[in-house]
């Protein structure tokens, strides 16, 4: 088919070709602000309050919450949620939180450990270069760096198990990496993304769903009994992602993983930008339904401490004194 003018003869082979190119360019100019739409800020629906309980805890006396921070990636917050800025940088925390507790000890994911240059070449050549990150001391570095007692420490209890959660597990051989069924599955069968994940030769060791309702979320999974470690199930960035609530006698936290890695994904209902998710998450409307969930918590108990496992902010806040009467329903 020849491009013809209004009297039907054929425009100019070199006309053609401009014609053609401009046709060219303007797609590819549509395609690019159509991309850079998916990093504006597009809020999801506000959740229903959250109008149930507060779960009863006892926390021993001599609970605490330390936080072991394992290094940083280099990011940006338009990275991280929709309406962060491309041009904010942000160091993105690599890090553990060992939960202290008399009937043992507990490790919330590991952060990067001492072997994690060799680990890295596990993954894709993209990733790798479209990856920064600094290290610093690992967890088990840390805690033999203070003389802490291994025989003290029960469990590694993963948020989930991509390569930045379970670096250091290989340090803490001989203690258990606890996960729930569903991502006991994905390390296996999960491809590049769970590649670190087996090679560390983790003794894994699965947990059920056998409490009730906790805080909005359908089942539960009481650590100690005593309601201060309290898991519970919120697939989407992988198939058997948790959320793990700590209740230390003077706060709440909330640990979230990945299912924001900002914390302005859960206050500003943002989720990940389209490429973000699309590469990241194994089920993005399960990860939404989370958000607002998270979302309806926040609002309802301001002094619910929520910590995405790369929000150094958070973890710069562990030792920050709790609002007062912050854990009321409003």
């Amino acid at each position: 088919m020849h491009l013809v003018r209004g009297d039907d003869r054929p425009y100019p082979p070199a006309v053609r070709r401009s014609r053609k190119l401009l046709a060219v360019v303007g797609a590819l100019a549509l395609a690019a602000l159509a991309f850079a739409n998916t990093f504006r800020a597009s809020p999801l629906p506000a959740p229903a309050p959250y109008a149930g309980p507060l779960p009863k805890a006892s926390p021993p006396e001599s609970m605490r919450l330390v936080p072991l921070l394992t290094g940083v990636t280099h990011r940006s917050a338009g990275f991280a949620y929709r309406g962060g800025s491309l041009l904010e940088k942000r160091d993105f925390s690599m890090a553990a939180a060992l939960v202290r507790h008399p009937r043992g000890d507990v490790l919330i994911d590991t952060g990067l450990g001492k072997d994690i240059d060799a680990q890295f070449q596990l993954m894709p050549w993209w990733f790798r270069a479209t990856t920064r990150f600094t290290r610093a001391r690992s967890a088990g570095e840390q805690l033999d760096a203070i003389g802490y007692d291994r025989s003290r420490l029960r469990a590694v209890l993963l948020t989930h198990a991509h390569w930045d959660h379970v670096s250091g597990l290989p340090e803490l051989a001989g203690t258990p990496a606890w996960v729930s069924a569903e991502e006991r599955r994905f390390i296996d069968g999960g491809g590049w993304i769970s590649a670190v994940a087996r090679s560390t030769n983790a003794r894994w060791e699965e947990y059920g769903f056998e409490g009730g309702p906790y805080l909005g979320f359908a089942k539960s999974h009481d650590v100690w009994g005593d309601g201060s470690i309290v898991v519970v199930p919120a697939p989407g960035h992988t198939p058997g992602s948790v959320i793990v609530f700590v209740t230390v006698p003077e706060r709440r936290y909330a640990f979230v993983g990945d299912l924001v890695w900002q914390r302005e994904g859960i206050t500003e209902r943002e989720e990940r930008p389209w490429l973000q998710r699309t590469l990241a998450d194994r089920d993005a409307g399960d990860v939404r339904t989370a958000i607002l969930q998270m979302n309806a918590l926040a609002q309802a108990l301001p002094g619910l401490a929520i910590v995405p496992a790369h929000d150094a902010r958070a973890f710069a806040e562990f030792t920050s004194p709790s609002p007062a009467g912050s854990l009321e329903l409003r």
